[in-house]
């Protein structure tokens, strides 16, 4: 009986050692050459434009170098969303020295109201809560008068606007 190559063979044959040993030379061959692959993948790609005006394109990769730090990913989440974990006490500080301007940025008396109002429930609320951290200075704003401080602001930017389009 004359010896058949591996490519004759038929599907209901087992196949045979060396043709175990041909199929992972071939298959070693061919990962040895994989990078060479990968490298001419890339260079067609650079060659196409396709890295061209990538975000961060020339810059350093940031934190690389450093010391590897397991909380990398919140950390930047807090940075990239600008998220504050203060005390109760510190961030009612903070929310009534930007509480003017944030009032400025509404178009009605009615929604001024509402948000003096809930900034007056938080500081209440804090006031009958157990304080962490330092203690609670921030007093509830009397709603009348900064509605009528919001309308006076309000009236001097419409009257500025007013100015600089005269004096076009």
């Amino acid at each position: 009986m004359a010896e058949r190559e591996p490519h004759d063979r038929t599907p209901e044959q087992p196949e045979q050692p060396e043709d175990r040993a041909a199929s992972r030379a071939a298959a070693a061959r061919r990962m040895a050459q994989q990078h060479t692959w990968v490298d001419l993948q890339i260079q067609r790609a650079m060659e196409r434009g396709a890295f061209d005006d990538l975000p961060g394109a020339g810059k350093p990769i940031p934190d690389l170098g450093t010391e590897h730090d397991p909380d990398w990913w919140i950390k930047r989440l807090i940075e990239r969303e600008k998220i504050t974990v203060l005390p109760p006490s510190l961030q009612l500080r903070k929310d009534d020295a930007e509480l003017d301007d944030r009032l400025d940025r509404h178009t009605s008396e009615a929604e001024v109201r509402r948000e003096v109002e809930e900034f007056n429930a938080r500081v209440m609320k804090a006031r009958y809560t157990p304080v962490d951290g330092p203690p609670l200075i921030t007093q509830p704003r009397d709603v009348e008068a900064t509605v009528a401080a919001w309308r006076e602001r309000r009236e001097a930017r419409r009257r500025d606007r007013e100015i600089r389009h005269t004096d076009r």
